[in-house]
């Protein structure tokens, strides 16, 4: 299993975390592109933007699926890697769970060794829960069952932390720190990532990420030596 969660960043602000991507893939097969956190279901532009966003990637070409079924029908190890785009959250976990995608991405996961790459929303599902974004997201969808595939050591996640205005930032830090007095949380800046390699996690980026835990916020720097050492092996 190897899963790429970055805190929502493009073009050079992730240029570092493409590079590990570009690294772990097999560059003769496609990508599969989930956009389903894109509020516009038609998901007009969306291909155009991830084609320009993986411009960098050595692959084969993308595939986006725009239906649910049309994500089930799909062979999974067929293709280089899962990229799954950003949005809005519930949404995107809502179409997952009522599909049966859910539980076949799981597999692909645990079963196959599969590799995802998630920006935003489609790295947030990742964690143990939603609740961590609740002052980000709308639930429009009215999901009840809010529970993440829990892959980053029972850490729920955050993105955008701190990219934003100092308004949102401290809206955000308020509630999360109230929030980790009954669970921990993860929160990320655009530029930085989590990866996360069968049972080991490592953080990679260019910011400091936020680590809320019983109440408290602590600050730290990712470490970049795990992306040097893929980078020493190419």
């Amino acid at each position: 299993m190897k899963l790429i969660l970055n805190g929502g960043g493009t073009g050079k602000q992730v240029s570092d975390t493409r590079s590990l991507l570009n690294s772990i893939i097999d560059h003769n097969k496609k990508v599969l592109y989930i956009p389903f956190a894109w509020p516009d279901s038609t998901y007009s532009g969306c291909l155009e933007f991830m084609t320009d966003e993986l411009s960098d990637i050595d692959k084969q070409g993308i595939d986006m699926v725009r239906t649910t079924d049309d994500l089930m029908a799909k062979n999974f190890t067929d293709y280089a890697c899962i990229y799954i785009g950003g949005g809005n959250t519930y949404k995107l976990l809502n179409d997952l769970k009522n599909s049966g995608a859910f539980d076949k991405i799981k597999n692909y996961l645990l079963e196959e060794d599969g590799i995802i790459y998630g920006g935003s929303a489609g790295a947030i599902i990742f964690g143990k829960d939603l609740d961590s974004c609740n002052t980000d997201d709308e639930n429009e969808v009215d999901l009840i069952d809010n529970t993440g595939f829990n892959m980053i050591n029972g850490y729920s996640l955050l993105c955008h932390y701190t990219s934003r205005e100092s308004e949102r930032t401290e809206l955000s830090k308020n509630y999360l720190l109230e929030l980790s007095k009954i669970k921990p949380i993860y929160a990320i800046p655009e530029e930085d990532t989590i990866y996360v390699e069968d049972d080991k996690v490592s953080f990679i980026g260019s910011r400091p990420y936020y680590e809320f835990s019983n109440g408290e916020l602590h600050k730290n720097n990712p470490s970049n030596s795990m992306l040097s050492e893929r980078k020493i092996k190419q």
